[in-house]
């Protein structure tokens, strides 16, 4: 098997909850080796993030630490910092999501570490960024879904604003802190240098508003909730059938011609007012009842045996249990099993992105807190037995592993 394409970055991961952590797991899929730092006792707090629990692991947990080693070292003692420190110098990349100023007060900040190790490449994840007048608020993924707009345009059109179902602040923020990473990787490979990533959660939501945002700023119209419908293309949302729901979303007028054959009111399709695209949002409030009286007629699955074939956008509205069951998905990898040490053979989600001659891989379970905190300190700093006792002793490492 040829080296994955990441095998030689070793990355050191002082964050925790969501962001800094599914940011460093998707670097660690590609085959960076992620050491995860942990509090002793205590570790990553979506630890406790349960019920559900598999094993003594919360799933949530789960979600977001596969490939990676945990070690437990208590960076408020001195013995903690320095082994950060000299980690640092053994790593690529450094990813944290202190509040602002949190890491410089610990000792492990941009400016400490590549002192040591200019070839540092380190990512700073905060609410806010390191400027601004927010930058020393604390930051959390519903309180800027909330700020940042999105909330206002989710939900029903005349009900009260919605939050999205997952963190996609945090998930979001964490793809673009990846992608920043890899970047100035990049980047080092022809100037030999690191350099400092700022990452916020609040810019990372503004940025995916996307066409959402740039209809405000070309227009000075702010954008309003549509429920499921589209604010630019008729029809695109949900419609009810005799048995439940179904999401059709007409891109063309070429498909709203053939949606129109299939529906039996080829009529629609010549009407002046729902010719084109743009005619059809002007007119929306017309032609989705029409719509929605021919679709309650038959089922779902028989509508879509009918679309499908077309080339009409069309799919059911799954729950969580029938999108992971989907053959598509089965059939694609996206569900995997991995031996974990504690909980024995588990399930969970895998690499999303396919890469033809190396691809990402699912080597390691999420980790116990700790499990890896000698095995990491012997192979890159050449601790002993003795030393990594007096370590313990001290508290500034966890317990051995059983």
């Amino acid at each position: 098997m040829a080296p994955l394409a990441l095998s030689d970055v070793r990355v050191l991961d002082l964050s925790r909850i969501l962001a800094g952590p599914y940011c460093s797991m998707l670097l660690a899929d590609y085959g960076a080796d992620v050491i995860k730092v942990e509090e002793p006792g205590r570790g990553d707090g979506t630890r406790a993030w349960g019920p559900p629990w598999v094993g003594i692991e919360s799933a949530y947990f789960l979600s977001a630490n596969r490939n990676k080693r945990s070690i437990a070292v208590d960076l408020k003692t001195a013995a903690g910092r320095e082994i950060i420190l000299q980690l640092a110098q053994h790593a690529d990349v450094v990813i944290e999501n202190f509040r602002t100023g949190g890491a410089a007060r610990l000792g492990v900040d941009y400016a400490t570490l590549s002192a040591r190790n200019p070839r540092l490449v380190y990512c700073s994840i905060t609410g806010y960024g390191q400027d601004g007048p927010y930058r020393e608020r604390a930051g959390y993924d519903f309180i800027i879904q909330a700020q940042g707009g999105i909330m206002s345009i989710t939900g029903p059109e005349q009900g009260e604003p919605y939050k999205v179902g997952v963190a996609i602040v945090d998930i979001t923020a964490g793809l673009y802190a990846a992608t920043a990473i890899l970047a100035a990787l990049h980047e080092r490979g022809h100037s030999g240098q690191g350099q400092y990533i700022d990452v916020a959660l609040l810019d990372s939501q503004i940025s995916w508003l996307a066409n959402v945002a740039q209809n405000y700023l070309a227009t000075g119209e702010t954008p309003m909730r549509h429920g499921n419908a589209h604010p630019s293309i008729v029809p695109y949302e949900t419609f009810p059938t005799r048995d439940g729901h179904i999401a059709i979303g007409v891109g063309s007028d070429d498909q709203f011609r053939k949606l129109c054959g299939v529906l039996g009111c080829v009529d629609l399709a010549t009407d002046p007012r729902y010719v084109t695209n743009a005619d059809r949002v002007t007119n929306r409030r017309t032609l989705i009842p029409l719509l929605q009286e021919v679709l309650r007629t038959r089922a779902t699955g028989e509508w879509l045996e009918r679309l499908v074939p077309l080339g009409i956008p069309a799919g059911p509205i799954n729950d969580v249990r029938a999108a992971i069951e989907d053959p598509q998905v089965q059939s694609r990898g996206l569900v995997q099993e991995v031996d974990h040490p504690t909980a024995g053979r588990i399930k969970i989600l895998g690499p999303a992105a396919k890469l033809s001659r190396t691809p990402a891989t699912v080597r390691l379970a999420p980790p116990p807190l700790g499990y890896h905190t000698d095995e990491v300190l012997r192979e890159l700093l050449g601790y002993d037995e003795t030393r990594l006792a007096a370590l313990r002793e001290a508290g500034a490492i966890g317990p051995p592993r059983h």
